[in-house]
């Protein structure tokens, strides 16, 4: 029974904080198919490898160096960041590459990374409640690290891998060649010292227990400050792009005036919702043909712009015979 318990307390949260990133987007929807899948390979791929090289290097380095406390701390302060981010980040890369055309925004960086960190997380905090909780202190242990992991370090993840899916959007939506190369490691640079700097300040800091842990999250808020703030800044951006976009659209008679102005709120994909499936797929096929004529003014054709957004307009047509 506490297995399962701490299994479901390492899920089920992340899941709720995975729906709500998924809210977040308020214009354009990603594929719940590839946001499922990069959750999953945060949470198994990255969570179960790291586990599996973190503790290898651990190991090693104790055997090498003859001392526990040394290898704790090279695992905990260097090896888990670089190799937990890392491979987290290889996901958003699989998106980026693979489905490029989905990668268009800057909020479009932040759901990915945010949705491979929330699926680590899922796993780390299924092990830190039942191992560090559970089997450590029993039943209060495991209440105390579940509301360490789920209320106060949740975020965690998905913020570090949020500035790496940040720095892979700057470079698909940049004309610079340079900023295209270095933008995405810049982004992952930035998630391993954010990362490593967590993880570090708690065996610097002259502070234990509680204290200990209220500096750590302190120090955590200027990084999920940073990352609201692009999320309230890219949902803005994103509303010009739908106001730009679409307007053109009215004049050739595709929408009305009232849907025009529907489609800037940022609130109509969640009420969409109680107004049938239809409207809903209306709204949403509306956010991506704004979205693709921006793509196509701004990287031209990629292959097929062009023609994805007459198969929109045909579509958004079809829905009201």
């Amino acid at each position: 029974m506490p297995l399962i318990i701490s299994l479901l307390l390492g899920f089920v949260p992340m899941f709720a904080y995975a729906l709500f990133v998924y809210w977040l987007d308020r214009y354009e929807k990603e594929p719940k198919l590839l946001l499922g899948g990069v959750f999953f390979w945060g949470a198994f791929v990255a969570g179960l490898g790291a586990c599996f090289i973190n503790t290898s290097f651990g190991i090693g380095l104790q055997l090498a160096s003859g001392s526990a406390e040394l290898a704790s701390i090279a695992t905990t302060s260097i090896v888990a960041p670089v190799v937990e981010e890392l491979i987290k980040a290889m996901a958003v890369a699989v998106v980026f590459f693979l489905f490029r055309k989905e990668f268009d925004s800057i909020l479009d960086g932040i759901i990915y990374g945010s949705m491979v960190g929330l699926g680590f997380s899922a796993c780390e905090n299924f092990s830190y409640i039942f191992q560090h909780g559970y089997l450590v202190n029993g039943w209060s242990g495991l209440a105390v690290n579940a509301f360490i992991r789920i209320i106060l370090l949740g975020w965690l993840h998905a913020t570090f891998t949020a500035f790496t899916g940040i720095g892979f959007a700057i470079s698909r939506l940049s004309d610079n060649l340079f900023v295209k190369f270095i933008a995405p490691f810049i982004g992952l640079v930035i998630a391993i010292s954010l990362h490593a700097f967590h993880n570090s300040i708690g065996h610097f800091i002259n502070a234990e227990g509680i204290a200990s842990l209220g500096i750590v999250v302190l120090t955590d808020i200027p990084g999920y400050m940073v990352i609201v703030g692009m999320i309230v800044w890219a949902n803005i951006h994103d509303r010009s792009i739908l106001k730009k976009q679409l307007a053109a659209e009215v004049s050739r008679g595709l929408i009305t005036e009232p849907e025009y102005r529907k489609a800037q709120s940022p609130f109509t994909l969640t009420t969409a919702i109680f107004s049938g499936r239809a409207n809903s797929k209306f709204y949403h096929l509306l956010g991506e043909l704004a979205h693709k004529k921006n793509q196509l003014q701004r990287m031209g054709d990629e292959k097929g712009n062009a023609e994805r957004i007459e198969e929109l307009r045909t579509m958004i047509t079809n829905l009201r015979k």
